[in-house]
């Protein structure tokens, strides 16, 4: 039977889940504050739905996105969690709950596409001019 998406994950099931072996889920722990999953008898972590949600932001950004572990922490001091957050759960889905200030997921990612598509006008605008230039002189 599968887990509710609300449900606890094990270390093993939130490795698998954001797609990294579990000794770098417990090196980042050392690196990043913010990642906090709840220990319990015998120091088993239990990752709750938002800590996922940092751990796919925090793996896109070092492993996609090319951050370094200081250009993670500095991006989580300058701008907060929840805007950390958009990097795992770009549609905001996650619901995330925090308290330290900052924008909201879906926010973020409204402010982003509409910054998006102000850039994309402007390329086709751009195009459109480009390829006015190049059938004159063709």
């Amino acid at each position: 039977m599968a887990k509710s998406p609300n449900a606890f994950r094990t270390i093993s099931e939130a490795a698998d889940e954001v797609g990294v072996p579990q000794h770098v889920l417990r090196f980042w722990e050392t690196k990043f504050s913010f990642i906090t999953p709840l220990k319990r008898a015998g120091g088993r972590r239990f990752y709750r739905p938002q800590d996922l949600v940092l751990l796919k932001a925090v793996r896109r950004l070092l492993h996609e996105d090319g951050l370094t572990i200081k250009g993670v922490q500095r991006l989580h001091r300058e701008q907060g969690l929840k805007r950390l957050a958009v990097y795992g759960d770009p549609d905001g889905a996650a619901g995330f709950e925090l308290e330290d200030g900052g924008e909201s997921p879906s926010v973020a990612t409204g402010a982003s596409s509409v910054r998006l598509r102000q850039v994309l006008a402007e390329l086709e605008g751009a195009r459109a001019r480009l390829e006015a230039v190049l059938s004159r002189t063709a």
